[in-house]
């Protein structure tokens, strides 16, 4: 560990890892668990990576998916105690990260991007839903597998928007006439 910061050893490490796998809302990978816990400069990815097997052995995390994490009962409870022994900017930038996370969880969750091939023409099949239903479904072709990837990669990153566009257009044209 570097000499700055506010994580000093591997139990810092391991209340941290704990308090951010309790606000998480879906299991998370290592990389995840690192991303949302990097908010000291002394957290390194290999103290990430040595804590985590620890805690899952111990029971604190459980391994729900191969490389995929979620905190316990037991982690649950640890954490309860332990969790405010983190230095507060670290807990609250942390805090702040697995917002995010959870919201970009739950968008991508109502989102479905495809690529496929039927004689030989690459579609971009694209979903975008709610919590009840379809809000807009495209079937888009394309000259290649690229191009296809590229229409479904720019439909993920901006669904919403083209939800709204296609609907105002649709409103907009229906009201001139």
């Amino acid at each position: 560990m570097s000499e700055y910061g506010f994580i000093r050893d591997m139990l810092d490490v391991k209340v941290l890892i704990l308090y951010v796998a309790d606000l998480a809302e879906k299991p998370m990978s290592v990389q995840d668990i690192y991303e949302l816990c990097y908010q000291d400069d002394r957290l390194t990815y290999f103290d990430v990576c040595e804590a985590i097997p620890q805690l899952t052995a111990s029971g604190h995390l459980e391994e729900v998916e191969p490389g995929c994490y979620t905190i316990t009962e037991k982690g649950k409870e640890n954490v309860s105690i332990t969790g405010d022994s983190v230095a507060f900017t670290v807990r609250e930038s942390a805090r702040l990260a697995v917002e995010e996370f959870n919201r970009e969880c739950k968008r991508s969750g109502k989102i479905s991007t495809e690529v496929v091939e039927e004689d030989g023409t690459f579609f971009a099949k694209m979903e975008l839903r709610d919590d009840t239903s379809r809000l807009i479904t495209m079937e888009l072709a394309a000259q290649d597998k690229k191009q296809a990837r590229k229409l479904a990669a720019a439909f993920h990153k901006c669904a919403e928007q083209i939800y709204s566009a296609v609907l105002d257009d649709l409103l907009l044209e229906s009201e001139e006439e």
